[in-house]
Parts: structure tokens; C-alpha cells; sequence
């Protein structure tokens, strides 16, 4: 940021908008610009700086958002009336920028206290997780999980719950494919999630998703921590509802048995997440997110980016800071993907912002895009993985999601993630046992109006309080603190049970496609 007044911000010297910071009002003047508003601006809106021809360039981030679709007068509100989406050649350079990160000596790093599992990964929850293979079995997962209650487990003060999570596929797809091998890694991601410390997985019987193929095609084995039935199998609803419960009472002592000890943040993989976002997300949160990331780097750990549909339009800022050309191309292929997966659905990758991201403030996708990116950070791009894939680079990863934030979590989730940052302008409310997550508001009024929601409060950089920096550390401790067991704001509230899903991708068809495959 180079230039601020009370009613306004300048993000780059090559701008040709500003950024109101309060709801401004024709004839108000911008004494850092010099010039005078022409319409009613709301907060976080844009006003051009410059006289813009239809068909010229608007630039914010010191970036390209859109074109102007008339003549602009400096002064005027710039909005959906008068720029609009527009490609443009992004130059990839692959890797011109990366450069070797300034890590924090070992011993030296920031440390938290985590728990330490038998195969040295370490967790930032205890929790014992229920896993429905299939919709048909989503219901009698929560049955199970229902059954232990706060008194039960306040027998059991180190595990943190018993969470029965639900899902609405498994069935009505054929047994092969993309969208099967998604659905699969994600269970299967879920069940290996170091903040499990046991799992029950319930299938009905009779679906496409059955539990042995599943095991075979992810290398899942049963054991004393992790056990699998059906409902056909088991003599129905009650028979295994009571299977599931005594499972889980021969787990809990052994569960409870953890403790927290002191580890290094090496140890972290953050997963972050942006959703509700206004024109504040790409100037406070997002890049306050970024400085955070960048110091879980410097101190060994892991910073998951995602959402490929809304770094579109911005991919050029991760490419160049991509450690090598593959690293490069296989980012630049997942958007060459999704131009055709949404081409063949009738639909466009440009097809964002939201309603409410509008109002917020934000046009077009290239605008959030460039907001969105910002949490990345500054270092470089150490790997792109696929969805729920399990994340085994060190540094900054992408990983490939739907800008759908529960999808994209819970892809983030899988691939390993233990702690999660979410940064929201509107204020989006959510949880996902079995990690957690940090809320974080863009702008001060939507933080005082859903404290009872939100962990953080980055709306003080706009409101001259904080700096992006000072945020950022602020940010980065209360990961730590998080992750050492302190609950979050979602955790307080009970969200997480509800908000596993997984990405569907392709036909809902019948059963007897999985049928004939097994027979054949």
C-alpha cells in the first residue's frame, strides 16, 4: 500500500481506482487524488483516478481487473455498470521470481503443543471420527456419534469428540473415474487425518462405494483403530448403531491416553480458505493471511493455497514464483482443465463473483482473483497437487479445488491439513472437525456484528490501527495457540459435523454400471 487518506486507498502507484473505506458521497473530496466523487460510492467500492476510454485497461494490485465497457470520469463509481471481464495475455515467466527462502533456524523455530502420533505426524486434535461410505449410511453415523454425549465423554477429557459426519454420494455413480477416485481419496484422506485418532467407517451394503474396493484401490487395513461394517450385513439400524457404539467405547481409553507436548511449527499444514469476500478480503485479511503463511514457511512448516477457479486471471503471480518449470506448467494445465471442464457445462470459469461479493465491492474474477492470491504470501511454489491428495512438500503448495468453500476445505482436509485459516469480508460461518478453524474478518463492522463468530479482526489495517505485518504475526499466533488446543470461535459454537464435502465430478447414473464392472 502507497498512499492512504481517512476515505480512501491507493494498493498500487500504477492504479487507476482507489478503494473507499467509507461510504462516500458526491462532491466529497479526495484530497490525495485530487478530485471529487461524482456518484455514491459505498464502502469498499471503487472510484476511478483518471480519465478511463471505453475500452481501456482498469488496474488495482497494480493488475489488470477488467475493461472499461464506457467512457469513465475521474471521480466515478467503478462498478458492474462500467467494467467488465476481459482475457488478457498473462506473461507465465515460470520460476522468474522464486527465490530461496530465509528459514528460521531449527532451533529457533516457533514451537506449539501438538500431539505426537505413532507414526510421527502430529495432530492438533484427538478426536474419534465416524465415516459414512455412502449417503444411505450418513444418517446412522450421527446416530452413533449421538450416543456419546458431553457427560460420557467428560470421562475422557483428551479426546475432543466423537463426530459422525455426513456426505450425499457413494451411490448412483459408476465405480470408476475421476470423480470416484475423489470421493475415495477424500474418505480415505479423512481416515488417515492424524486429528483421528480412531475411525469407524459405515457403508449400507449394497452401493457403489463398498468398503472393501474402497480399502483395496486406497491401501486402507483395518485394525484396532480403524474398523468397517454395513448395515445389511450388521441386521439393520439398531444392531449397528450399537456395533458402532461398542467399537467406539473400546477406543475411547486408549484415545484419552494423548498428551500435548511441545513440537515445532514445522509440524503445521495450514489449509486456507477465503469465502464471503468483499473488497476489504484483497486489502486486509488476504494479505495479512499471506504475511501469516509466509512466517509458517520460515519456520519449516506447510501452506496449502487453493480454489484454482478464483486464482484465475492471477495464476501468472504463482507461476513466476514456481520453484521449477513443471511446478509452472502443471498450475498453468489445472486452469487449461477448468476452462474446458466449465466450457463443457455451459458454463465459464469467469462466472464469480457472487452476489454478495458484488455488493461487497468486488466485479470481476480477475479482481478476486488478485485478492484471493494474496494469502499465498511471497514464497515460492513448492508443489500443485491434486485434490485431496496428501501434501508432502514443505513451503507453499497449491492444490487443486472448486471455489465451493466446503469442497475446497474438505479437499484440504484430506490432503492433511491440521489447522485451517478462513478469511471473510461477509462473514462466513463454518467448522470442520476434525481440525480446526480460524475465523478472520477483512473489515472491523462485519467483526463487531458476528463476534460471537469471528477469531480475528484484520478490518484494524484499514482502520490505520495495525500494520499488514503486525497482523500477520498476530495471525501466525493465534495458529499456534490454536493449534496447541485453545478452540476457535467455530469449535465454541458446535459447527464441523456437517460441512464434510467432498467434490462431486460426473453423472449421476445407476447402480448397475458398478454391478457389471464386478461381475465382468
Amino acid at each position: 500500500m502507497t498512499k492512504k487518506d481517512i476515505s480512501t486507498i491507493r494498493l498500487s502507484t500504477e492504479d487507476n481506482v482507489i478503494v473507499a473505506l467509507r461510504d462516500l458521497e458526491p462532491g466529497d473530496q479526495i484530497e490525495a487524488e485530487k478530485i471529487s466523487t461524482r456518484d455514491k460510492v459505498p464502502s469498499g467500492h471503487k472510484v476511478a483516478t483518471d480519465g478511463i476510454k471505453k475500452g481501456e485497461y482498469i488496474y488495482k494490485y497494480g493488475q489488470i481487473i477488467g475493461i472499461a465497457t464506457m467512457d469513465i470520469q475521474p471521480g466515478e463509481h467503478v462498478h458492474t455498470q462500467n467494467l467488465d471481464m476481459s482475457d488478457f495475455n498473462r506473461d507465465y515467466a515460470a520460476g522468474l521470481d522464486a527465490k530461496p527462502t530465509d528459514f528460521v533456524p531449527e532451533p529457533e523455530q516457533a514451537r506449539f503443543d501438538g500431539i505426537l502420533r505413532e507414526d510421527g505426524r502430529v495432530a492438533t486434535r484427538n478426536y474419534i471420527g465416524i465415516l459414512p461410505s455412502v449417503s444411505c449410511s450418513a444418517s446412522l453415523c450421527r446416530y452413533i456419534a449421538d450416543a456419546f454425549t458431553q457427560e460420557i465423554l467428560a470421562d475422557y477429557p483428551n479426546v475432543d469428540g466423537v463426530v459422525g459426519l455426513t456426505q450425499t454420494s457413494g451411490c448412483g455413480c459408476a465405480g470408476y473415474g475421476e470423480g470416484f477416485e475423489i470421493l475415495q481419496r477424500s474418505l480415505a484422506g479423512y481416515a488417515r487425518h492424524p486429528n483421528f485418532w480412531g475411525i469407524v467407517f459405515v457403508g449400507l451394503g449394497c452401493e457403489v462405494n463398498q468398503l472393501d474396493l474402497m480399502f483395496a484401490n486406497t491401501g486402507l487395513e483395518t485394525h484396532s483403530r480403524l474398523h468397517a461394517f454395513t448395515i445389511q450385513e450388521t441386521g439393520g439400524t439398531q444392531a449397528s448403531i450399537k456395533k458402532g457404539v461398542d467399537r467406539i467405547k473400546e477406543m475411547l481409553p486408549e484415545a484419552n491416553r494423548v498428551k500435548r507436548q511441545p513440537v515445532s511449527a514445522a509440524n503445521l499444514v495450514l489449509g486456507m480458505e477465503c469465502g464471503g469476500s468483499d473488497a476489504y478480503s484483497g486489502i486486509t485479511a488476504n494479505p495479512a493471511m499471506g504475511a501469516a503463511a509466509d512466517l509458517l514457511v520460515r519456520n519449516g512448516g506447510t501452506a496449502i493455497l487453493s480454489e484454482t477457479t478464483e486464482i484465475y486471471g492471477a495464476e501468472h503471480l504463482l507461476t513466476r514464483r514456481a520453484k521449477d518449470t513443471e511446478t509452472a506448467n502443471k498450475l498453468i494445465d489445472l486452469i487449461h482443465w477448468w476452462e474446458d471442464y466449465t466450457k463443457k457445462h455451459g458454463a465459464m470459469i469467469n462466472n464469480n463473483p457472487t452476489p454478495g461479493n458484488k455488493a461487497g465491492g468486488l466485479t470481476t474474477i480477475l479482481e478476486k482473483s488478485l485478492g484471493a492470491v494474496s494469502k499465498g504470501g511471497s514464497t515460492s511454489l513448492m508443489e500443485v497437487c491434486r485434490y485431496a491428495e496428501t501434501v508432502q512438500s514443505k513451503g507453499l503448495v497449491f492444490m487443486d479445488t472448486p471455489g465451493y468453500d466446503l469442497a475446497s476445505i474438505t479437499g484440504m482436509i484430506a490432503g492433511g491439513a491440521n489447522i485451517i485459516c478462513f478469511t471473510t469480508g461477509c462473514g462466513t460461518v463454518l467448522g470442520f472437525k476434525p481440525t480446526p478453524v480460524i475465523k478472520i474478518a477483512s473489515n472491523t463492522a462485519m467483526y463487531e456484528r458476528l463476534s460471537g463468530d469471528m477469531d480475528i479482526n484484520c478490518g484494524v489495517i484499514a482502520d490505520g490501527e495495525s500494520s499488514l505485518e503486525e497482523t500477520g504475526e498476530m495471525i501466525f499466533e493465534k495458529i499456534l495457540e490454536t493449534a496447541s488446543g485453545k478452540p476457535t470461535k467455530s469449535e465454541i459454537v458446535g459447527y464441523g459435523d456437517n460441512e464434510f464435502i467432498p467434490w462431486h465430478i460426473g453423472a449421476v447414473v445407476q447402480n448397475y454400471h458398478y454391478f457389471k464392472l464386478r461381475e465382468g
